[in-house]
């Protein structure tokens, strides 16, 4: 029977991408907890409550440039003028005189301008001459003030609940004054391999054995600071050994992951042990690669056993684990960005699963963004995986593009 017909007959349909997506969603239920932490250790974290502006931003009317503040009251743009410097601003060093007419400062940017100030112009436009600043009659009046709550004002939201807090974002708060911050509690996740032909780094690879890589791609795509991340090894194929490392680890984190054992052959042993000690969700998606995706829970733990080929790892994370880390972490998320190229390499695939083939996204110099295969889509492929940038994605339905047809476009 060749690959196309598995696909198409498999004795239950094959869930969808989307539909495991939202099968996944309704099934979890994100963090609520939340843990008080200083600004500066909340990079990438997810905000557990909208913050608002305790003070006006800025705080005071301040200087736009390095320049000379006056009043314009009463004054002409139509000539030329002369006025008089009384005296200096600096950030940070307010001026505490009175400015009268026919009077200006030198000021600095950040400068708090005076009172009665209007207008600042910048230094290049004048000429000095001593205590006297002769400005011309092309300038523009009531210009260059950063006006109080210009950015901000008092009680405005700063930075909304879910946010997963970026660098700009950290400096936006600490603008404000904001010291600790408010973030969902780190979600616990433990990853496992399993397979009797794992061996680790620095053992002699023999006949039958391969070294596990998967552990180290799952190590980097777990690397987010709102996660609280183990290693738990590889698991031997054993029935017993596998469901009591599960239920172990069940009862500690709030997701584990497993690589392997996700199929059908005699010694995967994933679904049964999750079905004998939790509840199967689903374990089967039209999916290339990834299509053994098991999702299921073991008590108040999430589970996912992803395939065992190395790039289907990478694949399903992406697409199916991904998204839901970042749901049950309670984070804002929007779908990710699909762009549309154009395919200068054919490809072919069978119908039945929608595919995610590994591509290199290149721009022409008319702007125009054209991507191409990336190699071999085997998916024990890694060489082309590490070659990409982006994933082709080919719908159920399509079994070839010709060299010149769009496509869509997931970057990594």
């Amino acid at each position: 029977m060749s690959i196309e017909s598995c696909v198409i007959y498999e004795k239950k349909p094959l869930l969808s991408v989307n539909e495991a997506q939202e099968r996944i969603s309704a099934a979890l239920t994100p963090l609520t907890q939340s843990e008080l932490i200083p600004l500066k250790h909340a990079f990438g974290r997810t905000l557990a409550q909208t913050i608002y502006a305790p003070n006006n931003l800025p705080f005071a009317r301040n200087s736009a440039m390095d320049g000379y503040a006056f009043s314009s009251q009463e004054m002409s743009t139509n000539s030329p003028f002369t006025l008089t410097q009384i005296g200096v601003v600096f950030a940070g060093s307010p001026f505490n005189g009175q400015l009268n007419k026919g009077e200006c400062v030198r000021i600095f940017t950040g400068g708090i301008v005076p009172d009665n100030a209007d207008s600042v112009i910048m230094q290049e436009q004048v000429n000095t001459q001593d205590s006297s600043i002769h400005f011309p009659s092309d300038i523009q009046f009531g210009k260059n003030i950063r006006q109080i709550g210009e950015d901000v004002c008092v009680g405005d939201p700063l930075c909304l609940a879910h946010k997963t807090l970026s660098a700009i974002d950290l400096g936006f708060l600490a603008s404000a004054g904001i010291e600790n911050v408010n973030v969902i509690r780190k979600l616990n996740i433990a990853y496992f391999s399993t397979g009797d032909e794992l061996i680790g780094l620095g053992e002699k690879l023999t006949i039958g054995k391969i070294y596990d890589s998967n552990r180290y791609s799952l190590h980097g795509l777990l690397q987010n600071p709102n996660y609280e991340v183990f290693d738990g090894g590889v698991i031997a194929d054993n029935r017993d050994l596998l469901k009591q490392t599960l239920q172990q680890a069940a009862e500690k984190f709030d997701v584990v992951i497993t690589t392997g054992g996700a199929s059908v052959g005699d010694a995967d042993y994933v679904k049964d042990v999750l079905t004998e000690c939790g509840s199967v969700n689903f374990w089967k998606i039209a999916m290339k690669p990834g299509k053994p995706l098991a999702f299921g829970r073991i008590g108040h733990c999430y589970f996912f056993g992803l395939p065992g080929n190395p790039v289907a790892v990478t694949t399903t994370f992406d697409i199916i684990l991904k998204p839901a880390l970042r749901y049950l972490t309670s984070t804002y998320s929007k779908k990710p960005l699909l762009f549309s190229a154009c395919c200068t390499t054919p490809l072919n695939k069978s119908r039945g699963r929608q595919e995610f083939q590994r591509g290199i996204l290149t721009q022409r110099p008319d702007g125009v963004l054209e991507v191409a295969t990336s190699g071999h889509q085997g998916s024990h492929v890694l060489s082309s995986a590490s070659a990409a940038n982006c994933y082709i994605i080919l719908d159920e339905d399509v079994t070839h593009v010709a060299s010149g047809d769009c496509v869509n476009v997931l970057l990594f």
